[in-house]
């Protein structure tokens, strides 16, 4: 019987690196499935030389799956660690089912809160700081600082999954990630200020500047608390601008 150990440090890798590739064949029926099941392909063939055991294996990669694309190294850890257990009687069946059905969609929640609305609205928001103050070998630099450390965080996330199991969910818990994304999106809004204040034009008055960024905040306001259709709330303050400059003239 296979055991942790037949997944050398070649194999390992090799399907690391076919964790970039989740989204190549997405599809309406299974979503990522197809990705999935490229990377944890040379594993499971590894983990069950017996073909009958394979698969049965594999039938548990054949539903559904979608989760944020930079939580998938970490899952793939998480799954071929279980399998591991698994082949050797170790785990039941059940608790993979269990984490893929649960713990998938939760880190896709949180990935999107984090990483899609969170952090990459910083990278965006520094990125037109630096650029709007005539610093391109700023943009740059940032750029290349964020995308190594992303591809260290996939890296390391995919080596804790593979060598803690199910033990390495309780970590990324205690990361308090949601609240991380909270914090960012308010220094998001400090960006979005500090951007406002390089680009505006110099001979705007306070009063208008004033205006525009009360105008700003209350469609904000409008959108966020009180769930008004942003479409509408779109036009009004397009409506709202045309009026200031009509009145002004």
């Amino acid at each position: 019987m296979a055991t942790p150990g037949t997944l050398n440090a070649s194999l390992l890798i090799r399907t690391f690196l076919r964790t970039y590739f989740v989204g190549a064949a997405f599809n309406t029926r299974g979503l990522q499935t197809v990705g999935l099941a490229l990377a944890m392909e040379p594993g499971l063939n590894a983990i069950y030389p017996d073909p009958v055991e394979l698969r049965h294996a594999w039938k548990r990669y054949t539903s559904l799956y979608n989760t944020h694309p930079f939580w998938t190294p970490f899952l793939v850890g998480v799954f071929l660690a279980l399998e591991s257990r698994i082949a050797r009687k170790q785990f039941p069946e059940a608790m993979l089912e269990q984490v893929k059905s649960t713990v998938v969609f939760t880190l896709s929640a949180v990935g999107d809160s984090f990483f899609g609305s969170s952090l990459i609205g910083f990278w965006a928001l520094s990125t037109a700081c630096l650029l709007a103050s005539g610093q391109p070998v700023g943009a740059f630099l940032l750029a290349l600082a964020l995308f190594t450390a992303l591809n260290a965080f996939k890296l390391a996330t995919f080596i804790m999954g593979y060598r803690h199991g199910f033990a390495a969910l309780t970590r990324i818990k205690g990361w308090d990630l949601v609240n991380w994304a909270r914090r960012l999106k308010v220094l998001n809004g400090a960006l979005l200020v500090l951007l406002w204040a390089i680009v505006w034009p110099r001979e705007t008055d306070p009063m208008a500047w004033t205006s525009g960024v009360l105008m700003v905040l209350g469609l904000a306001y409008g959108a966020g608390r009180l769930r008004i259709n942003r479409e509408i709330l779109v036009g009004a303050g397009i409506a709202a601008g045309l009026f200031f400059l009509w009145i002004r003239l």
